[in-house]
């Protein structure tokens, strides 16, 4: 699916990323609910859903994998507003609950966790993945497991190596410098369609719809917080992504 055709698809307005705070968030579009997980996209997978390019794009490069003895399996997948909310409160309930002040357990969280309403995983083409073939415990999400020894250096190492050819792209890397979210060796997003979503999204007024949204702390996202938020978090990722 290529930018123009995604664009006609969505149908969106013209919203500036940085318009005025006067101008309406216009959310009533079914694709524009749709960017910010309020939608009901067509997806598809057996204990994963992706919308069908990237589902197929992913089924082509699991049983490549699968003959190089990886068996990929998707952790998370498509998220809606819902569940990212319910992570949200959870983790702003738990960190703020432990003493840190609500703009500390704010950083916390997104330093792995998007706000709800900014999730990739919104878009049904980004997937969270480990090795199922790997003996591993605890925790599988975490950097050091796909580094050193951990059990899932294989699967990283395929993926930098391959993944790229079936369309997927690496999202937080390790790249000296980058900002927001921390490095996520897990985290890969089919390019040929989140490209042009995310071209779309940043038309949307994310300052304005943060603002509305009332979720636990948000009284805490300031001017100066929401404009970092967006450079650093939503916009300083892998290059490839950008389109």
């Amino acid at each position: 699916m290529n930018r123009s055709n995604f664009m006609k698809l969505l149908g969106l307005g013209t919203i500036a990323l940085h318009s005025a705070p006067s101008m309406a968030f216009n959310v009533q579009n079914s694709k524009k609910l749709e960017l910010i997980g309020k939608g009901n996209p067509a997806v598809f997978g057996n204990g994963f859903s992706l919308r069908k390019e990237a589902y197929d794009a992913f089924v082509r490069m699991r049983e490549a994998a699968a003959k190089d003895g990886i068996s990929i399996h998707v952790v998370s997948s498509y998220r809606n507003y819902a569940h990212q909310n319910r992570i949200w409160e959870r983790k702003y309930t738990r960190f703020t609950k432990q003493g840190l002040s609500p703009i500390n357990a704010i950083k916390k969280i997104i330093e792995y966790s998007t706000i709800p309403g900014t999730s990739r995983h919104h878009w049904a083409t980004d997937i969270d993945i480990i090795d199922k073939n790997a003996s591993y415990s605890g925790d599988v999400l975490v950097p050091k497991k796909f580094h050193g020894d951990g059990p899932f250096c294989k699967l990283r190492e395929w993926l930098e190596n391959n993944a790229n050819s079936f369309g997927f792209y690496i999202v937080y890397t390790d790249k000296a410098g980058r900002k927001g979210f921390k490095y996520e060796p897990w985290h890969y997003s089919y390019a040929p369609i989140s490209k042009p979503m995310l071209q779309e999204y940043k038309n949307l007024n994310i300052k304005e719809m943060l603002q509305a949204e009332k979720l636990l702390g948000s009284e805490h996202f300031d001017e100066h917080f929401i404009n970092s938020y967006i450079k650093e978090n939503i916009l300083d990722i892998n290059p490839e992504l950008l389109g």
